[in-house]
């Protein structure tokens, strides 16, 4: 009975922690997909804009919106850096939840701009660049705490692919909750996921827990026990051991490590080339959610237009695909351990995917679908790949001895730097789109190549590696 005591003990830990790392999983899921439903609006909203409302109407119009989304993106590319750095040293729960009620602040600003028949360029610019600095603070806030509670997982890759599937999930549900009510007005297109991410925002601020400490739990004590590697009691902090709370909360502050400087985590191995890598790959991603329902909208599909509303609900089948292929590359790249070889993969058959859907796309709704669905399985795996399992194992490498509070500073490093690039891409489409389609498609090509070449030694590194471990 005695001995039975302390696996009995481990076992309910070990039971106490799945359950908590679930809840954790799904409350940040819920958060950043409202994240991204938020952004979805302005997107769904542009075909109108371009008809009816200055100064987005007339010829140029296109470059107006592109302007706009540039404001945005290049916003939140810059504050991004800033936020790893305050995720990295502030409460994980209250700035997530404050960004989140921010930018539902700022959503419905710019919805209110249709009630109050706003049509000052300056006016659209603003909101967008306040929209881009609070939305920052969202994705270091999520990855470092899902990194805190899954940074030990063998199949993390697996385990974030899942997870990153809110990025798609999130556009859906924006395309499908703007599209719905856009016939009511394009500014209730803003004003419903401003509300979902706002309420969102309280819940998160009432139940996240955003570290296992924070639960009183110890992660690799529990692992270790349960894997029989250390023979002793795993106890839960704070639950068998009657000391001073107030002791003990000082001792868990004092064990934890620095936060890394940014310069320091720019140096570390793997950094540098996918921070690149990711910079032309959300360069695509980010045309493709900024101007898809648009080009669905001016591109006929078996000889006929779609309407504003169903251009952007057909929108949502590239985020479908997207899907599906940020869960397929975290599987893939969990099989082989290789996350540069998978990157590289993914993003060499997304070419031929976009040259299709180009080229075929619009001879019935059936290729139109199909088509779609590929180039977004392929274009978003690497994508979400990068942004998730690849930011955690580098922020969690041996060459800092594991620090866990380098991770938001590393995550924000990774995807600020590809958030330039998606601040590139919609404005260069805004552009170029009034010269022909076929060029924007060009410039999306020429992107994906050039996001291949930055893995190209990092991809040849994990193929030796494999090869001398055989041999």
């Amino acid at each position: 009975m005695e001995a039975a005591a302390p696996a009995s003990h481990a076992a309910a830990a070990r039971g106490r922690l799945r359950s908590r790392q679930y809840a954790v999983l799904g409350l940040t899921f819920a958060a950043y997909a409202s994240f991204h439903a938020s952004r979805k609006p302005p997107s769904i909203v542009k075909a109108v804009l371009s008809a009816d409302w200055a100064p987005f109407s007339g010829p140029r119009g296109p470059h107006r919106l592109g302007e706009l989304d540039v404001a945005f993106l290049s916003a939140y590319a810059a504050a991004m850096f800033a936020a790893g750095h305050l995720a990295d040293r502030a409460d994980l729960r209250g700035l997530l939840a404050a960004a989140m009620l921010a930018s539902g602040a700022t959503s419905a600003a710019l919805g209110a701009a249709y009630f109050l028949g706003v049509h000052s360029l300056a006016f659209f610019l603003a909101a967008q660049v306040a929209s881009g600095v609070v939305q920052s603070a969202g994705w270091p806030c999520v990855v470092a705490v899902v990194g805190n509670w899954f940074g030990h997982a063998s199949s993390r890759g697996t385990i974030m692919g899942v997870w990153n599937s809110h990025t798609s999930v999130g556009n859906i549900a924006g395309s499908v909750l703007s599209a719905a009510v856009l016939e009511f007005g394009w500014g209730w297109s803003f004003l419903v996921p401003a509300f979902v991410i706002a309420a969102l925002g309280v819940v998160v601020l009432v139940f996240l827990i955003a570290h296992p400490m924070d639960a009183g739990l110890d992660i690799e004590a529990i692992e270790v026990e349960m894997n029989g590697g250390s023979g002793e009691e795993v106890e839960l902090l704070g639950e068998d051991k009657k000391e001073d709370e107030d002791v003990l909360e000082v001792e868990a502050v004092a064990e934890l490590p620095r936060a890394i400087g940014f310069l320091e985590a720019w140096r570390l191995p793997g950094v540098a080339p996918f921070a690149f890598c990711l910079f032309f790959s959300k360069l695509v991603a980010y045309t493709f959610l900024y101007w898809l329902p648009f080009y669905i909208r001016h591109n006929a599909v078996a000889g006929q237009f779609l309407s504003h509303k169903a251009s952007g609900i057909l929108s949502v089948v590239f985020d479908i695909g997207g899907v599906l292929g940020g869960i397929s590359a975290g599987l893939l790249s969990d099989k082989i351990g290789a996350r540069a070889v998978t990157s590289a993969l993914f993003l060499f058959l997304s070419i031929p995917a976009l040259i299709l859907y180009r080229t075929y796309g619009s001879i019935s709704m059936h290729h139109n679908i199909g088509l779609m669905f590929l180039a977004g399985y392929f274009v978003n795996g690497p994508y979400s790949l990068i942004t998730t399992a690849v930011a955690t194992d580098l922020g969690t490498q041996d060459a800092i001895k594991g620090n866990s509070r380098a991770l938001a500073t590393v995550s924000a490093i990774i995807d600020g730097t590809g958030s330039v690039g998606a601040a590139l891409g919609p404005l260069l489409t805004g552009y170029i789109s009034t010269r022909g389609w076929n060029s924007v498609f060009f410039m999306l090509i020429v992107s994906i190549s050039l996001a291949l070449v930055f893995l190209i030694r990092l991809a040849k590194d994990e193929i030796v590696s494999k090869i001398s471990a055989r041999h």
